[in-house]
């Protein structure tokens, strides 16, 4: 049994993991990167909606939303609420986050009454109007509603349709097919929904799809940003049977709109992703990627990006794994395209010999072995650059101290109550000795209330008296560090 009393080395490490970012590319949905629109929810909140139903839809608008990008230049959310005077719950300016849409759709509190559709519907016309600033971005009207009593909802959809807006439908009742089939945008398979609110989820990934189609731009975004390299990434446009895309990066030069020497290359037709390298540190890029197809002109998609500041290995040496002969050293970032070899070079303080190991540059860690116990090592990881640059950083770290274990205990009886305690340790660097046991008395010392006791490191032996049968008697040798591992004996008053 080891107990710790206290470290005269302390070491502040964090144990680094190798990443993965050199076994591939985790590319993210390219559908949901590229929506890119406004979205109206129609909810129906009127008294014929239980409020179990009202809870479910909520949780379904949830679930359906959550992956999209919100806010400005995104895809921008607001919900109306159908009862007998339409609410406005949110519109479409109101939330610029994902979380803070999140957290509006659980606040949402339910208004019963009457369902007039009708008058949310003009309500809709003037909010969807009146977000047209930005007149080319598709619009999407999304009505869940339970199916009874639709009203005289055809002449207000259809005015809605002919502003551009979609129209999409969900009834979580028997409503009126044929007239929701007539107010819905086509495709009727993918854009109306009947369904029983307790598999309301069975439609979510369909409804979401459906969504995405509808609100997906062509684009070109930036993923996986770094210092000297950034992934580009669009949604596909041609195949590779129609076409290829070509490609063009360049820097923009500081303090003016002029930009360097570019950059040219081809893609296939089937790409939806190129990784750009060799880039340089805290610098301004603009690329544009043109598709071209023997089915005619295609837009050309731009993005202008600056990547990071760089950030020179190491940036943070940590120590772990401390052991008597034995120290891991790890470093952050791993840079394997500009570091071409780690040094790591470590020896005892004050002074002493000092090794070095030379390690490759996609190495984060190393095991330093046959180290002296109980002493403070200098470690110092050196980066060795490509470019002739190198970049150190020290630590210092100690091994641990060797606690040996208590050789022998014995316990003898010198009367009823009376127990001679007798051991044997080693003493090299030994501090004491660590007594415990259930109460009783020492050299004539009561010690109702305790039951532990320190003896100097030259005691082997003591007498423990008013020791009652069957009591366990504990001994473990004190370092400087901590205790090494004790012995244990029961007193059975008879010798042990």
């Amino acid at each position: 049994m080891m107990e710790w009393l206290g470290l005269s080395c302390f070491v502040l490490g964090v144990l680094l993991r190798p990443g993965n970012t050199q076994n591939g590319i985790d590319l993210p949905d390219t559908g949901l990167k590229c929506c890119h629109g406004d979205v109206l929810v129609l909810l129906d909140s009127s008294g014929s909606v239980s409020s179990y139903e009202f809870s479910r839809m909520l949780h379904f608008l949830s679930e359906l939303l959550l992956p999209f990008p919100v806010g400005q230049g995104k895809v921008r959310v607001g919900l109306l609420q159908v009862g007998t005077k339409p609410h406005l719950e949110f519109g479409v300016d109101a939330h610029s986050t994902q979380p803070g849409l999140q957290r509006a759709l659980q606040r949402i509190t339910q208004l019963k009454g009457d369902t007039n559709t009708e008058a949310a519907l003009s309500l809709a016309q003037g909010l969807l109007s009146r977000i047209g600033s930005e007149a080319d971005l598709p619009k999407v009207l999304l009505w869940l509603t339970d199916g009874a009593r639709p009203g005289m909802v055809e002449e207000p959809m259809a005015k809605l349709k002919r502003m551009g807006v979609s129209v999409l439908v969900v009834s979580m009742g028997n409503g009126n097919y044929q007239v929701l089939r007539r107010v819905v945008t086509p495709p009727i398979e993918s854009h109306l929904h009947f369904v029983d609110i307790d598999d309301i989820s069975i439609i979510t990934q369909d409804l979401r799809e459906a969504i995405t189609e509808l609100l997906h731009a062509e684009c070109l975004w930036v993923e996986q940003l770094s210092s000297r390299s950034a992934v580009l990434q669009w949604r596909p446009v041609i195949s590779a049977n129609t076409g290829q895309y070509e490609l063009h990066h360049r820097p923009v030069l500081p303090g003016t709109s002029s930009r360097g020497q570019g950059h040219r290359q081809i893609l296939p037709g089937d790409a939806s992703w190129v990784k750009l390298r060799d880039l340089q540190p805290d610098t301004s890029y603009t690329a544009s990627l043109t598709p071209t197809s023997s089915e005619g002109n295609l837009k050309t998609l731009s993005v202008t990006f600056t990547t990071l500041p760089e950030v020179l290995s190491p940036e943070v040496v940590s120590i772990s794994d401390s052991g008597v002969d034995r120290l891991r050293v790890s470093w952050a970032p791993v840079q394997p395209d500009q570091v071409q070899q780690y040094r790591v070079e470590y020896g005892p303080l004050p002074g002493g010999q000092v090794y070095i190991v030379t390690l490759d540059g996609y190495q984060n860690s190393t095991l330093l072995a046959g180290l002296e116990p109980d002493t403070q090592y200098l470690v110092t990881v050196s980066a060795l650059y490509a470019s002739g640059k190198e970049k150190s950083m020290s630590v210092k770290a100690c091994t641990l101290e060797v606690l040996p274990a208590l050789e022998d205990l014995q316990l003898t009886s010198v009367g009823r109550d009376t127990v001679h305690v007798q051991w044997q340790g080693h003493r090299k660097g030994l501090r004491g000795y660590w007594l415990s046991w259930e109460g009783g008395e020492t050299q004539g010392l009561f010690h109702s209330g305790s039951s532990q006791l320190h003896l100097p490191p030259g005691a082997h032996s003591t007498v423990l008296t008013h020791v009652a049968p069957s009591t366990r008697v504990c001994v473990s040798p004190v370092y400087r560090t901590a205790r090494g591992a004790g012995l244990c004996c029961t007193h059975k008053n008879a010798q042990v």
